[in-house]
């Protein structure tokens, strides 16, 4: 017999009390049925109207937006961007909560994930529970700071930028985004029309004047002439090899951090808040105290962020090895580290290089993983190589969560983690845990 389709249930409405926030920049509630809804546009201990956007009948859960605000929070304060709210940009999670009030959220989330999927209280991950804003970005409530100096737009089709909505490919024009840095909004781009283009990346180098826009054509369409408020650099994504091509300027931004100048090309990865690099090394290098005469490791390195600020700290009679999967990221990590001959760069997956080095023991090790977290396979060789501390450095505290689990099967233990708020309105969060072996605390 086919089954009966399920009804939908887009567009109902509960009246609902909030409860806890949930990963994803969402808050838990439950219908009279106990029907599970994850609700944005909420905060804890609201009592609102949740209109249903995502879900079916006999769902396990359902997905909802605040439509009506019953009871407020006293956290709550009046989106300053024009662009939020139910139905319109999804780029930010939490315009509707007070600066503070988005940094004690994002703790709440970081403690459930240690410990639901690592077992964890705050005090075993020798964490104080806080979300540390970065320098220059406590601001007052109704006010955004501008940090985000890369900017993914796309294209509706009347050519207008804007940005998508949240979970769907839906656009919202904008003339504006609030949380972009100035050196991306004084290039312009909404306020002129891209006809022929799906999608344009906007980055603002943080050091340097450097700009670029990355542009992707829609399928057939012609790349137009480009004239924006300021000077830029032009690149384009092939329609057929999906690879980064010149258009005219320099294929790279220089980005300044750690007392150095590093290329990053073709779009690369590099930390989108201005003070992130800096932050991030100062804690990791805090953390691991590198000596001289040390053996390390810098995994997922990118452009060698991490490989350089160790390399200096270690010393001619130190080594520093990078595993970087990116073909262009390994070519601007070899370029940006090629005064220091006591750092190798290798090209590929870390699973499946770093066992290949006949690296049998090492002293220290950073990894900075993609989103997926780094795996049980990677945290047990790691563990192998008895290094004397490790920094795991996390854009995903579910993926920290889950690889600290496995460090701690193997023998490892957190004994310092900071959290820093360097998404300021969205509801990502970047951790360092600095670990070592758990028999030294015995």
């Amino acid at each position: 017999m086919p089954q009966e389709p399920k009804t939908s249930l887009v567009g109902e409405e509960y009246e609902v009390e909030v409860g806890p926030v949930a990963h994803g920049g969402h808050c838990i509630a439950r219908t009279q049925e106990g029907q599970v809804l994850f609700v944005r546009h909420t905060l804890p201990g609201e009592r609102v109207i949740a209109r249903v956007t995502h879900g079916e009948e006999g769902a396990r859960f359902l997905r909802a937006d605040a439509v009506s605000v019953l009871a407020a929070s006293k956290d709550r304060v009046e989106a300053p961007c024009p662009f939020s709210g139910p139905g319109k940009c999804g780029g930010c999670d939490w315009q509707h909560a007070a600066p503070g009030a988005q940094r004690r959220l994002k703790g709440a989330v970081i403690a459930e994930q240690l410990q639901r999927l690592a077992g964890l209280s705050p005090e075993e991950a020798h964490w104080d529970g806080t979300v540390e804003p970065a320098p220059g970005d406590k601001v007052a409530k109704g006010e955004v700071p501008a940090w985000r100096t890369r900017v993914q737009y796309a294209v509706d089709a009347e050519g207008r930028a804007g940005l998508r909505k949240h979970r769907s490919h839906d656009i919202e024009p904008v003339d504006h985004c609030m949380i972009a840095a100035p050196g991306v909004s004084e290039l312009g781009i909404e306020r002129r029309e891209w006809p022929s283009i799906a999608t344009i990346e906007a980055i603002a180098a943080t050091g340097s004047h450097d700009r670029q826009v990355i542009l992707t054509p829609k399928p057939g369409g012609r790349l137009p002439i480009v004239e924006l408020d300021k000077p830029v650099s032009v690149l384009r994504i092939g329609e057929k090899d999906e690879q980064v091509h010149r258009v005219h300027g320099r294929p790279f931004v220089r980005e300044r951090a750690a007392g150095r100048t590093w290329r990053v090309g073709n779009g690369g990865f590099w930390q989108v808040h201005p003070k992130a690099a800096d932050l991030l090394v100062e804690a990791v290098m805090q953390g691991l105290m590198p000596k001289k005469g040390d053996m390390a490791l810098d995994l997922y390195c990118g452009v060698g962020l991490f490989a350089g600020a160790l390399a200096e700290r270690v010393g001619d009679k130190g080594a520093v090895l990078g595993i970087e999967s990116g073909k262009r990221a390994v070519e601007d990590a070899r370029h940006n580290l090629q005064d220091l001959d006591r750092v190798r760069i290798e090209r590929g997956k870390v699973e499946q290089i770093l066992p290949r080095t006949g690296i049998t023991d090492v002293d220290l090790v950073v990894l900075d993983p993609p989103r997926a977290g780094a795996g049980k396979q990677t945290v047990t060789h790691l563990a192998s190589l008895t290094p004397r501390r490790i920094a795991y450095v996390a854009c995903d505290p579910a993926a920290l969560a889950r690889d600290l689990k496995y460090f701690g099967e193997v023998g490892y233990v957190p004994r310092r983690m900071r959290a820093f708020d360097l998404f300021p309105f969205t509801h990502h969060v970047e951790c360092v845990a600095i670990l070592e072996p758990a028999a030294k605390g015995h």
